[in-house]
């Protein structure tokens, strides 16, 4: 039976965010799968100026 999703992410789109790395970057996207944690695409400014799209598992993020 399908039952409706319930949004319970732990970071809103457009949350500034701080990646394992120490890098600060904006939430753009979120994807949930069956088997596995929930993921994020985040931009950010790399250590070495680049501007990136990246997608980071749950754990891998905390709020800046």
């Amino acid at each position: 039976m399908f039952s409706p999703m319930k949004d319970d992410f732990k970071f809103a789109l457009n949350a500034e965010v701080v990646l394992s790395a120490n890098e600060k970057g904006t939430v753009i996207g979120r994807a949930e799968y069956v088997a596995s944690e929930r993921s994020y695409i985040v931009r950010y400014v790399a250590g070495d100026g680049r501007l990136v799209e990246q997608w980071w598992g749950e754990s891998a993020l905390q709020y800046a």
